[in-house]
């Protein structure tokens, strides 16, 4: 086996240093040629540039030259000439020109497990007790928890002191230059644990020496799109290695999942199977008596510390794969691949055969909407013996039937390169199959998965806004021939007898008792409507589904409950309405016996009573955008005003946008007219000082009641005012 690249860094000059790692683990650094590049559409002059050398490109795209730099110097003098000229493109970071120049890819010849991976975290103080502050003088790292191939290396504080702060700083630098991780690994890592050591480096003048080449880290704002909302984090990148924050890789999962009810790292271990839910196997210790147990029982203190690191590995061994064969197949730092989107990704694909082709490249543009996929509710209620089936790979295989590149794709790298990926990722899914060994079929596995979501990106690439190859006509046709072939599908289901219950883009399902027990039978019917090429596929069975509206429903087969759609796992509900609609759902599929009746007696009767836990009656929120951004459109004039926020503002530290607020309502005084003049934090709750208003809890009761009377054996209250006692 050859070796890999397992990292590089363009220097400030535009200088290129690779990392290389062998089969037996052993690293190497080496320069390489890189001379950095830009698409334009003119020439900003007809006379020669110093340090540049500029190309005629083939085809008509309106890119139509392509500029190469001696040296990063050159490159940026160029751009800002380009720029006032006409149309430029630049392709950033620059390791992904690097690699896109030297057709490379890092850890290309090694196994997920032969990544070198380090997980670090870190325990602090905070001298008033509250959320630890590293910009005061006394709120200490008092620990830094390191954890290699699931060994643990402990850098703990020896004496609350500057001096002895200042020492545990510089052994992490020593730390990480003899561990020389690929890949750094932290559970809110960006936010917190390098946010946290950044600030006490620069208070004990310690250079942040964390990166390969002898080089500090490179610290910047930056922000994230995570379905519809913005997470602003400071950025860190280190040369020549990846920072992985699998608080992001948790948020990025759960947009499809939507199951998790927080990302907190104990959470998030027990969501995953890497920690019981009883906790029995690691140690907890509540975050304001830390510090305390440092200075009492530092055994406790380092089980902890310890703890949280094997969570961190456990959840990265989980979410990180798929991640790192991204990082395989596109020229593309995996730190990148954890950040960009996968229309981006797809982008660099074409953009490399473009570049090496010496093509003319098309502009980004700008895509009218058009239909999207055939979805559709067809009942109501609760049905037993369910059946699912869905269109392998549904859009990729009507683009590879209809065999069309986009209009300006003049290379026709389109439909070939699908292909291939297509041909990849069936490949990797028999192996996943068929491998005698286990951790291969889990690496088989990953690179399948990481197919299959390049393939189906294809088509999402097509109708997106800003791809350079996109195509809204193309996408357009290709989710018209979706629909019909949905329709078709659905009408032979009923043919046969089955009761179809929901459609959705590309899967079915349906009940029925005749083939229940033989779905492969029923399968083999449907090959009449199926055109050539296309295959649909038998997905599993339920022992009921409990259909509420379209794009909402449940699923049971028999040992676990699976939710789809918001309206059922909405994570801004309340924990007890929640807790209710879990109930009336397990018992409507039959997986409890207990009805929410009593359940529904109980919680009215606690509220009434202020016996309810104010963190069962509390919404929680992520905020939609910076605070102190809310206060000054507030100030301006600007609406609505948003409970989640106005709590945000009266908390310290100060949550920032994609962060979660907690709040509970105050009983309504005069003049309050809206709940964000009765929000108050759930951390500064007082049950005589600042109780919660039972009123507006138990109307929410009767909403709740309203909403599912349909499915409840009860009669709904009808005043809105609660339980009258």
């Amino acid at each position: 086996m050859s070796d890999s690249i397992c990292g590089v860094w363009i220097d400030k000059e535009g200088r290129a240093h690779v990392s290389w790692r062998n089969a037996a683990g052993k690293s190497r650094e080496e320069a390489a040629e890189f001379r950095p590049f830009l698409w334009l559409s003119d020439n900003p002059t007809d006379e020669a540039i110093s340090g540049i050398t500029i190309e005629d490109l083939k085809g008509d795209g309106p890119l139509s030259l392509l500029a190469h730099a001696d040296s990063l110097e050159d490159f940026k003098g160029f751009l800002k000439v380009a720029k006032q000229s006409g149309w430029t493109d630049v392709l950033r970071p620059m390791e992904a020109q690097f690699l896109m120049q030297q057709k490379a890819r890092l850890f290309a010849e090694m196994s997920f497990a032969e990544v070198r991976r380090c997980q670090l975290d870190i325990e602090t103080d905070s001298e008033d007790g509250g959320f630890s502050d590293a910009k005061k003088a006394g709120d200490r790292v008092l620990a830094i928890g390191l954890r290699v191939g699931g060994e643990n290396r402990l850098l703990v504080l020896s004496e609350e002191t500057d001096e002895a702060e200042k020492e545990l700083l510089l052994e992490l630098n020593t730390a990480l230059a003899e561990i020389d991780p690929d890949v750094i690994e932290g559970h809110n890592i960006f936010k917190f644990d390098l946010d946290f050591l950044r600030h006490r480096c620069r208070r004990h003048k310690v250079p942040c020496a964390w990166g390969r080449f002898g080089e500090n880290a490179i610290f910047r704002n930056s922000r994230m799109k995570i379905a519809e909302r913005w997470i602003d984090f400071p950025r860190c990148d280190l040369p020549g290695r990846t920072v992985v924050d699998t608080y992001l890789l948790v948020q990025l999962y759960d947009i499809t999942t939507r199951e998790m009810n927080a990302y907190g790292l104990k959470d998030v271990a027990v969501y995953f199977g890497v920690t019981s839910e009883e906790g029995a196997e690691r140690t907890y210790i509540e975050g304001s008596k830390i510090a305390d147990c440092y200075r009492k029982d530092q055994d406790r203190f380092c089980s902890y510390l310890e703890d949280d690191l094997r969570e961190t590995a456990d959840v990265a061994d989980v979410l990180l794969p798929t991640y790192f064969e991204q990082g395989k197949a596109f020229p593309i730092t995996l730190q990148e691949a954890c950040l960009r989107g996968t229309s981006t990704k797809v982008d660099l694909l074409f953009l490399e055969e473009y570049y090496h082709a010496r093509q003319a490249v098309a502009l980004p543009q700008e895509m009218l909407a058009f239909e999207g996929g055939y979805t559709k509710s067809f009942q109501e209620g609760v049905f037993k013996q369910v059946l699912h089936f869905d269109v392998a790979s549904l859009y990729p295989s009507l683009l590879l039937n209809m065999n069309r590149n986009p209009k300006s794709d003049s290379l026709g790298v389109f439909i070939p390169l699908l292909g291939k990926l297509r041909e990849y990722r069936l490949k990797y899914k028999q192996l996943a199959r068929t491998s005698e060994d286990e951790s291969l079929r889990a690496e088989y596995q990953a690179r399948q998965t990481t197919f299959k979501i390049l393939i189906n990106s294809f088509y999402g690439y097509l109708g997106f806004s800003g791809a350079r190859f996109g195509d809204g006509d193309l996408a357009a046709e290709v989710t018209k021939q979706g629909r019909d072939l949905l329709q078709a599908l659905i009408e032979e289901f009923d043919r046969l007898g089955c009761t179809v219950l929901e459609a959705d883009t590309d899967g079915i399902y349906l009940s029925s008792e005749a083939y229940f027990e033989q779905p492969k039978a029923l399968l083999a019917k449907m090959g009449r409507v199926l055109p050539k090429g296309i295959e649909l596929e038998y997905d599993g069975r339920y022992d009921a589904m409990f259909c509420y509206k379209a794009k909402n429903y449940a699923l049971y087969n028999g040992g676990k409950i699976t939710l789809r759609g918001s309206a059922l796992r909405s994570r801004g509900i309340e924990p007890y309405l929640k807790q209710l609609s879990d109930r009336l759902i397990q018992y409507l599929l039959g997986a409890v016996t207990e009805a929410p009746e009593e359940l529904l007696k109980d919680f009215r009767q606690r509220i009434h009573d202020y016996k309810m836990p104010v963190d069962q009656l509390a919404k929680s929120e992520m905020l939609s955008q910076n605070p102190d951004n809310y206060q000054r459109n507030i100030a301006a004039g600007g609406k609505p005003r948003r409970a989640s926020l106005e709590v945000a503002l009266k908390m310290l530290p100060q949550p920032k946008m994609g962060e979660r607020v907690s709040y509970y309502i105050l009983p309504r005084e005069k003049g309050q007219t809206s709940d964000w003049q009765r929000a108050r934090p759930l951390d500064s709750y007082d049950a005589l000082q600042a109780p919660y208003d039972p009123t507006y809890y138990l109307k929410k009761l009767d909403d709740w009641e309203k909403r599912y009377a349909a499915f409840l054996d009860i009669e709904p209250e009808n005043d809105g005012q609660g339980m009258l006692l």
